[in-house]
């Protein structure tokens, strides 16, 4: 079985474990860096960026994490892919710079602005997973500026990559654990 790291600081911690159990992985919540020892890879989910990143001081975990991120595949979700960045502003912050992605945090506005749309992914996503459209719940998400050479864009909403890939890494901008279409956990254990 598949052991899978869900930092468990702050965010929808729970809900990736419930998919990740649904799908026959065993979810362990990250609270430490002795945690990151026996897992084969790691969820960051959405929450509020700049709280993790204290979160992630204060527990010292942020070099243990990055020290983690280049041996294992991370899965990050909304704030989780804006730590996941190379490049995050609106403004500049710290990150693990483990994507050659930029991120402009809450550009689709603020909470009142959240939304669920309908994405048509890519149809390399679809070959891997399965074809249909996809739920996405935007919750004062952040829009991916820029991506890199060999950063894959595997979704888009209203032309803005929302679900990218780079090697063993994986960022989407909306909350997949929030929907019952489990395509993108799905794509996240194959890397594994």
């Amino acid at each position: 079985m598949r052991r899978v790291g869900v930092l468990a600081l702050q965010g929808d911690f729970e809900a990736h474990g419930r998919t990740l159990a649904r799908l026959g992985a065993e979810p362990v919540f990250v609270r430490t860096a002795a945690d990151l020892a026996n897992i084969d890879g790691l969820i960051i989910p959405g929450g509020e960026s700049t709280t993790m990143l204290r979160l992630l001081r204060e527990e010292k975990l942020l070099a243990p994490l990055a020290e983690f991120g280049r041996r294992h595949p991370i899965f990050g979700t909304c704030a989780g892919a804006i730590l996941l960045a190379a490049g995050v502003s609106h403004p500049e912050q710290e990150s693990l710079g483990l994507m050659d992605i930029d991120v402009e945090r809450n550009a689709y506005g603020r909470q009142i602005d959240s939304r669920v749309a309908r994405l048509t992914p890519e149809p390399e996503f679809a070959a891997r997973t399965h074809a249909g459209e996809m739920e996405a719940v935007f919750i004062r998400a952040p829009i991916i500026r820029r991506t890199g050479r060999q950063a894959r864009v595997l979704a888009r909403y209203a032309s803005d990559p929302v679900l990218v890939e780079q090697g063993p890494y994986l960022v989407a901008t909306f909350h997949p654990e929030l929907s019952a279409d489990s395509r993108v956990h799905e794509l996240f254990l194959g890397k594994l």
